[in-house]
């Protein structure tokens, strides 16, 4: 063959970023370009990243934003069964939640391609799912397993936003039980501790003292900012200060401009009004 007319044949591998694996993945059967998947073994140091165990956790990028965590499930689900998947918008270690995750407050939704850490039960399914890039794309959408996208998805989305009012007061209520015992703990180990000094001597000083305030209602604010206000008008002292003084003086002497201009104007309209008329 000609050197000019090599033709150079480019992997999906070539494309990879280095020490990646490239699956090639589609939205549809109906999709003929795929979209690649880039997934490497997950390696880090024994201890330091405890949810994701690196014999058995798969790094995957480039995902994009309708592969949900099902999805993901579905497709390495071939390879082993799945532990678990961690879907976020950059990799680092994850953070165990200290409390149950909210339905209605605090949702971070992650836009755009994303990463991903796949937990397999046995370490089998790491190299199984570096393999599946020797075959075909993986189908994402199936009619089994419908992927929503487009108008479609937005109207999903929207239904979901719609907040049911008996789930968001159930929600609440446990929040503030649990806030209230949360609360009645630490006064009670306050009391405790109070007048009790340390292993240095000191003794703690809480903010509590002899009358402690009870808490507010709406209408006890209002009382206050009302008190509060009255008394500040009482404070202001009228032409305490010298520009207030100054003011004074210059607004009494543009009204008394303003009234000698209209006197003028009125004495020269009774002159023109006194003409002598004998006929």
């Amino acid at each position: 063959m000609a050197a000019g007319k090599r033709k150079h044949v480019i992997t999906a591998e070539a494309g990879a970023p280095a020490g990646y694996t490239a699956i090639p993945v589609k939205l549809s059967e109906k999709k003929q370009s795929p979209h690649y998947l880039y997934v490497k073994e997950h390696k880090v140091r024994e201890g330091t990243d405890t949810t994701h165990p690196p014999n058995r956790t798969l790094f995957v990028l480039n995902i994009p934003p309708y592969c949900t965590k099902a999805c993901l499930s579905r497709l390495f689900s071939c390879c082993s069964s799945v532990q678990s998947v961690n879907v976020c918008e950059k990799p680092g270690p994850r953070e165990k939640p200290e409390a149950p995750k909210s339905k209605f407050f605090n949702l971070k939704t992650v836009p755009g391609f994303r990463v991903a850490y796949v937990v397999f039960k046995n370490p089998a399914g790491v190299q199984a799912a570096k393999s599946l890039s020797l075959q075909g794309p993986l189908v994402i959408s199936s009619e089994s397993h419908p992927v929503k996208t487009g108008i479609r998805k937005w109207i999903a989305s929207y239904a979901a936003s719609v907040v049911d009012p008996a789930e968001l007061k159930a929600e609440v209520d446990t929040f503030m039980q649990t806030y209230d015992k949360k609360i009645a703990e630490e006064e009670a180990k306050a009391e405790e501790e109070e007048g009790i000094p340390d292993e240095e001597g000191w003794v703690k000083v809480t903010r509590k003292g002899r009358r402690p305030g009870l808490p507010r209602t709406e209408a006890a604010s209002l009382r206050v900012l009302e008190r509060e206000k009255r008394k500040r008008a009482r404070k202001e002292l009228l032409n305490f200060y010298a520009w207030q003084h100054r003011e004074t003086k210059r607004e009494n002497i543009a009204q008394l401009r303003k009234k000698f201009e209209e006197d003028k104007q009125r004495i020269a309209l009774m002159r023109t009004q006194r003409k002598f008329r004998p006929y």
